[in-house]
């Protein structure tokens, strides 16, 4: 009961940092979408596209620094730590910045393309995800303080709602802006959930120490 409550208040404390980075993540889609038709690229999802493929790499890094900085934060055990990132963030990042994004694209009308990049492209989540996990334990001290730790965190959501959004444009729903309020709410919960377990419920919920 203790360690649920602890979390809880983890978790209150990072909530709003969190809805701030998924507004920041759609005022910076918002601004490459008007970018991409003022200039008039004629298939602006290809360049969505690419751009995904720099941030979902990017939010794999970024997650794993902050998850496994939020377990070694608490308990000093090496290789759990090293699971507990890895796992943390491939798995959760996935859930984030692929499948629920997936999935909200059906619901708003979109025939959505499933494009799991671990499968598709493991040579370039991988680096990511080892730089991230390493970056982790030799982070500066104050990325293991209770300010790092939420700073770290801001910035793997605005990272991850970026991804998330870019996905939904590059593999369905290309006119996103005009269901922007359903994005609003799908991107929250793409991002928010799974980056506030990924980052701080998933690896307290491995601290043994009160």
């Amino acid at each position: 009961m203790e360690k649920l409550k602890f979390v809880w208040e983890g978790l209150k404390q990072h909530l709003p940092f969190s809805i701030l980075s998924v507004v920041a993540g759609l005022i910076l889609l918002g601004i490459l979408t008007f970018i991409t038709e003022a200039v008039g690229i004629a298939e602006p999802a290809k360049l969505m596209q690419s751009l995904f493929h720099v941030f979902h790499p990017s939010h794999m890094l970024v997650s794993a620094l902050a998850t496994t900085a939020m377990y070694w934060q608490y308990e000093k055990k090496f290789l759990k730590a090293l699971v507990i990132g890895t796992v943390g963030s491939l798995g959760i990042c996935g859930i984030s910045d692929i499948f629920i994004p997936y999935i909200a694209g059906y619901l708003l009308g979109a025939e959505m393309h499933l494009h799991i990049c671990i499968v598709e492209h493991p040579q370039l989540i991988l680096p990511f995800l080892s730089v991230g996990v390493l970056a982790g334990f030799i982070a500066p001290g104050t990325i293991e303080k209770h300010e790092g730790v939420i700073f770290s965190h801001s910035i793997h959501v605005f990272i991850s709602a970026a991804a998330s959004i870019m996905y939904l444009v590059s593999f369905g729903v290309t006119h996103w802006i005009h269901h922007v309020g359903a994005v609003l709410i799908y991107m929250i919960l793409a991002v928010v959930l799974p980056c506030c377990m990924s980052d701080i419920v998933f690896p307290l919920l491995f601290v043994k120490k009160k």
